[in-house]
C-alpha cells in the first residue's frame, strides 16, 4: 500500500478508542466530539473490511483483528513519539517540562522552584498544573508528579516513590483561640468540616480517632486539598491536612494541628515513561525532586 493513503487520522482515533476502550474518552483525549471518533473507526473498519470492535450496551470491546492492530499501533506511535522526543531534546535540552497536581505543585514545589534554579541556572522548568495523569504522549511533560492513595505504578509508565502523606485536623489558631476548646476528637462537632472531593476522608479520620459512627459532615466540599487548607487557613473551618504540603503554614502558625491522630493518605509519586531515557536536565530535575523532598 502507498503510504499516500494510509488513514493516519482514523489510525490515531482507534488506537486511543482501542487503549482506553470508550469512544466517549477517546474524544476528550483528542479533543474533538465522540462522532467524530465514531465516524473514523467506521471508515477505519470499512477500509480493513472487518470490524475492529463488538458493540455492547454500555461498552465497548476490541475483536481479534482489533486486538492485533492496537498492539501494533501502539508501539509504532511509542517508537515515533520517542523519536520526536528526542530530536526535540537535542535542538533544546534547557527546557523541561512536568506535569503537577494542583496542591503539590502550589503548596510545595512552586515555593522551592526558585532553590532549583538557583542551583541549575542553565535548566528552566515548565510546570503544567493538571491533575490528569499524562501518558507522555504528547511531548507535553517529560515527567509527573502525581498523588494516589492505593496505586503504585500506572500503565505504560515508571514510578519512584517520593513521600508519603497522612493527615489530620488542621485549622487557624485564631478559629480554634475564639472557638469551643477541642480536648478530644468530638468536640470537632462544634466546628465546620471542610471536605476534599467527598466526605471519605473525615470518616475514616474519625474511625481512626476512636469515633466509628463519625459525626455530622456538613461543609463545603472542594475540588483540591490546596482550597481546603485555605479556607481553613482563613478561618472557614476545619480541614484534614498533612505535614508535607501544609508544611509551611504549620511552621508559620498559620495552622494548627490539635491532635496527634494521623491517617494514612497514600504517598506522592515521581512518574515518567523510561526514567533511563531522560533528558539530562529531566534527570538533574529528577534527582534534586526525590532529595528535596527527603529532607523537607
Amino acid at each position: 500500500m502507498q503510504r499516500g493513503r494510509l488513514p493516519l487520522t482514523a489510525l490515531r482515533s482507534f488506537e486511543v478508542t482501542g487503549r482506553l476502550l470508550s469512544f466517549s474518552k477517546a474524544a476528550e483525549e483528542l479533543f474533538v466530539s465522540q462522532a467524530a471518533i465514531s465516524r473514523q473507526i467506521r471508515e477505519l473498519e470499512t477500509f480493513i473490511g472487518s470490524p475492529l470492535f463488538e458493540r455492547h450496551h454500555r461498552r465497548v470491546s476490541l475483536t481479534e483483528s482489533g486486538a492485533y492492530l492496537l498492539a501494533r499501533l501502539t508501539r509504532n506511535f511509542d517508537d515515533m513519539d520517542q523519536c520526536l522526543s528526542e530530536l526535540r531534546q537535542a535542538s533544546s535540552n534547557e527546557t523541561i517540562a512536568v506535569s503537577v497536581e494542583p496542591s503539590f505543585a502550589g503548596a510545595w514545589l512552586v515555593p522551592r522552584l526558585n532553590f532549583f534554579s538557583l542551583s541549575n541556572p542553565s535548566i528552566d522548568v515548565s510546570v503544567i498544573v493538571d491533575a490528569k495523569l499524562v501518558e507522555f504522549r504528547t511531548h507535553e511533560a517529560e515527567l509527573a508528579i502525581r498523588h494516589s492513595a492505593t496505586e503504585r505504578f500506572w500503565p505504560r509508565t515508571q514510578a519512584r516513590h517520593l513521600v508519603d502523606i497522612a493527615v489530620s485536623p488542621v485549622l487557624s489558631p485564631k478559629l480554634l483561640d475564639n472557638g469551643p476548646p477541642l480536648t478530644e476528637p468530638a468536640d470537632l462537632r462544634h466546628y465546620t468540616l471542610l471536605h476534599e472531593e467527598n466526605r471519605n476522608g473525615w470518616q475514616r479520620w474519625f474511625e481512626a480517632a476512636g469515633i466509628p459512627d463519625g459525626l455530622p459532615q456538613r461543609g463545603p466540599i472542594f475540588t483540591d486539598s490546596a482550597l481546603a487548607a485555605q479556607a481553613a487557613a482563613l478561618g472557614h473551618g476545619v480541614a484534614l491536612g498533612d505535614r508535607v504540603l501544609n508544611q509551611a503554614d504549620l511552621k508559620a502558625g498559620r495552622l494548627v494541628m490539635p491532635f496527634d491522630v494521623e491517617v494514612d493518605f497514600g504517598a506522592y509519586w515521581l512518574v515518567a515513561s523510561d526514567f533511563e531515557k531522560l533528558s539530562p536536565g529531566a534527570k538533574i530535575f529528577a534527582d534534586w525532586l526525590i532529595t528535596e523532598i527527603a529532607s523537607a
